[in-house]
């Protein structure tokens, strides 16, 4: 555990006054027993710094009844539908989610919001990396415009020079975005942020998705060796071709016995100037969840696994971050080859 320094507690402090929190305030801290355990207790620090009232609510690891190692589902089971632990999250002002998969797409999650509670799902990374990606006031509008044109698109079109071609119906799709804080009573945003997504409506993509060399399959958490070219027909991968990461690739997807692990979760492209996408050679594993690298300004991630809109649940779950892509609303670049289009 890297030894609590000032400035983190400060730099909490300062996300979390942009949450809206104030003296007085009860704050939830919501962990688990296999939780980063700076991650707590700089929120605590920083919320009392404030003047808040925060009180710790920590589970135990949730039973894993899954075939093989899972990461980075963004759906907690931590709180296991205990009503308790519900109800509690729910009547407070604030929530600081230091879960090890974030409450993103947790069944509680709309319980709890529908108490007006804000919540903030802390990336569980070292505390350095959320200190590069520190959120800042000026970055809500960006994301809110990217939002605002992603929701008034019909259709998205995704291309690349390694060869990916991917056409995707908007139609029915719920847009979401996240700039690292969330105000808002009844919301949820996550630190790291600066990402715009798609949850797609069901049978609304098809074509061809190309990680190319050097870039990411962050369920693994590693940097492509060899190129994957995954074959896409109504929102599921039905072939995956290339050398051993595809290999590697098909037997995740296969463990799973499952056909949605194979279909689309979400996917949009990323908005922070400050992340950076070499960021995964310089930590270990366990310090490192690659919230960054999903947010790195310019990219497109594809996400397989659970999608409520298109009536999908499922454990089986790939972020695949892919620079180099074009990406085009309606026909309107809003990223060119990897770069935003301003």
């Amino acid at each position: 555990m890297p030894r609590l320094e000032a400035k983190w507690i400060e730099m909490f402090a300062e996300v979390f006054r942009l949450c809206g929190v104030g003296p007085g305030d009860a704050c939830a801290l919501l962990s688990e027993t296999q939780t980063r355990p700076e991650l707590p207790q700089l929120a605590e620090l920083a919320l009392l710094r404030i003047g808040a009232r925060p009180f710790h609510l920590m589970l135990p690891l949730a039973p894993l009844a899954a075939p093989v190692p899972v990461r980075s589902t963004g759906a907690s089971a931590a709180i296991g539908r205990l009503e308790p632990v519900v109800r509690a999250l729910a009547a407070s002002v604030f929530v600081a989610d230091c879960t090890v998969e974030g409450l993103q797409h947790a069944v509680e999650l709309p319980q709890i919001l529908a108490g007006g509670a804000r919540v903030l799902a802390i990336s569980h990374e070292h505390p350095e990396i959320l200190e590069r990606c520190l959120p800042r006031a000026g970055d809500e509008a960006p994301v809110r415009e990217a939002m605002r044109r992603l929701k008034g698109a019909r259709t998205m079109h995704v291309s690349s020079d390694a060869g990916t071609d991917l056409r995707v119906n908007l139609a029915g799709a719920r847009v979401g975005g996240v700039w690292g804080y969330t105000s808002k009573p009844g919301t949820l945003s996550h630190w790291p942020g600066g990402l715009v997504l798609a949850f797609p409506a069901a049978g609304t993509v098809d074509g061809t998705l190309v990680l190319d060399r050097g870039d990411v399959n962050l369920t693994f958490k590693r940097y492509l060796a060899d190129a994957v070219r995954i074959e896409i027909e109504r929102d599921r991968a039905v072939r995956v071709e290339g050398g051993v990461e595809a290999e590697l690739m098909r037997g995740y997807f296969e463990a799973w016995g499952d056909a949605d692990a194979y279909a689309v979760s979400h996917l949009g492209w990323g908005l922070n100037r400050g992340a950076r996408w070499d960021a995964m050679n310089f930590y270990d594993k366990a310090d490192f969840n690659g919230t960054e690298l999903r947010a790195c300004a310019g990219n497109f991630l594809y996400s397989t696994g659970a999608n409520e809109v298109a009536g999908r649940h499922t454990l089986g779950h790939f972020d695949l971050p892919l620079r180099g892509c074009s990406v085009a609303l309606d026909g309107a670049l809003v990223v060119d080859r990897g770069r935003l289009v301003d």
